[in-house]
């Protein structure tokens, strides 16, 4: 992993989110909330554009701080984090398999290893 290759991915995943938010909210808004998973798809975005907005924080600072190589950690973590958690999600609002739902926990403890790998990629700064 490069600071080049986490400004990428947040760029990737960023204009993901753009477009799975718009297609959730324009084409299947309505599908949704008769399915009552609008507010799952909606955490799934919202957890995507977050972590979108810190792989490209972490890349920045990589970027400016070369010594920081940890981050390349962080970045994996927090990239396969919202695949896992965001992507199950996405996959349980559009085939309604509930048993994908237990999927998304592991995801969001890769979102949590992500930020203490943060924490203890940045204590020397």
């Amino acid at each position: 992993m490069t600071a080049r290759l986490l400004i990428q991915l947040a760029a990737l995943l960023g204009g993901l989110g753009v477009a799975i938010g718009a297609f959730g909210a324009h084409a299947l808004h309505d599908t949704l909330a008769r399915a009552g998973r609008l507010d799952t798809f909606e955490t799934a975005v919202r957890y995507q554009f977050y972590h979108a907005l810190a792989l490209l924080a972490a890349g920045v600072l990589w970027a400016a701080r070369p010594e920081l190589r940890a981050l390349g950690t962080t970045g994996g973590l927090w990239a396969g984090g919202v695949v896992v958690f965001s992507g199950s999600l996405y996959l349980l609002c559009f085939t309604g398999v509930t048993k994908l739902g237990a999927v998304a926990p592991v995801g969001g403890l890769l979102l949590l290893a992500g930020w203490l790998s943060l924490a203890l990629a940045v204590r020397q700064v």
